[in-house]
């Protein structure tokens, strides 16, 4: 199961349907990806939160600004079929700047911009502007 296409599936159904909130089932990954989010500014928030049953659950807040998302598009990278890996001299930048890409390094999941400045390669998970 892709853990991180399930998420950002998620969260482009939620923005595409304007969606407040929306909740996902718990992993480090996806918080990870969602602190990101919250750090560059595409989300409100996110949070952990227990169901019914007992169950982790991880809640995000959408961020809309005069009713429009920030998030435009989100693109899936790299795939459990197809891993994409670029060294920290070849990260390029998205929309020159405007956006965000999600890189999986040996020292955590990190935004492009952290990757070329600590000079560390790893995997694109994903592309969000």
């Amino acid at each position: 199961m892709d853990t991180v296409g399930d998420f950002l599936t998620i969260l482009r159904n939620a923005v595409s349907a304007q969606k407040v909130v929306f909740d996902v089932q718990f992993s480090r990954v996806r918080t990870a990806i969602a602190r990101i989010l919250k750090n560059t500014g595409y989300v409100d928030g996110f949070e952990e939160i227990t169901n019914s049953r007992g169950h982790r659950r991880l809640r995000v807040t959408l961020r809309y600004v005069d009713g429009k998302s920030p998030i435009h598009c989100i693109v899936r990278h790299s795939k459990p079929g197809r891993r994409i890996y670029s060294g920290a001299k070849e990260i390029g930048c998205v929309l020159n700047g405007l956006g965000i890409a999600v890189i999986s390094t040996s020292q955590g999941l990190m935004r492009d911009a952290e990757a070329r400045r600590r000079n560390i390669g790893g995997e694109i998970l994903c592309k969000i502007w």
